[in-house]
């Protein structure tokens, strides 16, 4: 196949989605060197940081294809001279900026847009306009924009995991976190479709208790009593751990699953937990808390009528009510919506999937580029 010399993509990648890929590889395959411009305005919700980290991502293996971005505040109108003058200035400074001195000059534009006939002649290129009626790849950024769930399998992992509606479920100790996680997960997964591979992310508090305590009972005397979960000692790094752990562990399961990310427990629970054991939080814990991916929603279940149950890893019967009590603080505290899940164990389920679907009703609240 004959090759273009220096191709260049432009789009605002907003966000990053099937069809854009396959200009980026169309221009890759037919080019010796491809430039792929981000362009994003500063009213658009998607920061261009995490487009440009996408999109990398995604052409990390392809030596010849660079990824660089611009900040375009500028309107779009096709009729004004001045304004297009604006556009490709940003464009060729961004091109610039990104390569090497004595650079080819780019004599490829791909696009899939009406103005990328017009784009081309300015950088006196030769346009090469691929799918313009999305029959290819029946995606935009404005569909992905208005209904992501309706396009997941067009979207890349990193794209999946910033656009997951992450549900969290907290709680004092045995009042049925970890049931009510895991059959909102399963029942999500039971719709199929994109929902089919909804996570569910474990507490990793629970699977260090378990570590420590075996750590524990290794070191014990061989002839004495066995330490139980009462002898365990915490100290502010184990909290900083499990904090650390649990967002670490969300990530990956954000990336793998389906639009909505079911959650035991996560790192601002984490605050409460470490309040409980050694009477305050420390900044490093409050900083990790701060520092996590946006929540939807907040499922906090009730102790009411739940009785307590001792698997050998709890320690806090007495402190249910108290612990409830300070999480209904810290949530009322925070901007995330949250509500209190009580009843049955069918009930409390019912419950956590109506305000699920609520928040997928109400989409993904991305504001509308500049235009």
């Amino acid at each position: 196949m004959s090759r273009f010399g220096h191709g260049l993509v432009i789009g605002k990648f907003y966000p990053p989605h099937a069809g854009h890929h396959f200009l980026i590889r169309s221009a890759a395959d037919a080019c010796e060197r491809v430039t792929v411009v981000v362009m994003a305005a500063d009213v658009e919700s998607i920061p261009l940081a995490a487009r440009l980290a996408w999109i990398r991502e995604a052409w990390a293996a392809e030596p010849r294809v660079r990824v660089v971005g611009t900040v375009d505040n500028l309107e779009v109108d096709y009729d004004s001279e001045e304004v297009w003058a604006g556009h490709v200035a940003l464009m060729r400074d961004a091109v610039r900026a990104a390569g090497p001195a004595g650079e080819p000059p780019v004599d490829a534009v791909f696009s899939s847009e009406p103005y990328g006939v017009e784009l081309a002649r300015r950088f006196g290129a030769a346009p090469v306009v691929l799918d313009r009626p999305r029959d290819t790849f029946p995606v935009s950024g404005t569909k992905v924009r208005a209904d992501p769930v309706a396009h997941w399998a067009d979207l890349e992992p990193p794209v999946r995991a910033w656009l997951t509606r992450r549900v969290v479920v907290l709680g004092a100790e045995s009042t049925g976190t970890t049931t009510l996680s895991r059959d909102l997960a399963e029942a999500l997964r039971a719709r199929g479709g994109p929902h089919g591979p909804t996570g569910w992310v474990p507490e990793y508090g629970r699977e260090l208790t378990v570590a420590k305590l075996a750590v524990a009972r290794a070191l014990a005397p061989a002839d004495g009593p066995g330490p139980t979960v009462f002898d365990l000692e915490w100290g502010d790094p184990d909290f900083a751990l499990v904090a650390r752990r649990q967002t670490e562990a969300e990530e990956r399961a954000a990336r793998s699953g389906g639009p909505v990310l079911v959650c035991d427990t996560d790192a601002l629970a984490t605050t409460v937990w470490q309040e409980r054991y050694v009477g305050a939080v420390t900044p490093e814990v409050r900083e990790l808390a701060a520092a996590m991916p946006a929540r939807a929603l907040y499922l906090l279940t009730s102790e009411v009528g739940v009785a307590f149950e001792d698997d050998g890893l709890r320690d806090g019967e007495h402190l249910r009510a108290w612990m409830n009590g300070r999480f209904r603080e810290v949530l009322a505290a925070q901007p995330v919506p949250w509500i209190e899940v009580t009843g049955s164990r069918e009930e409390r389920l019912a419950t956590a999937l109506a305000a699920v679907d609520r928040l997928l009703a109400e989409g993904p609240g991305l504001a509308d580029p500049l235009g």
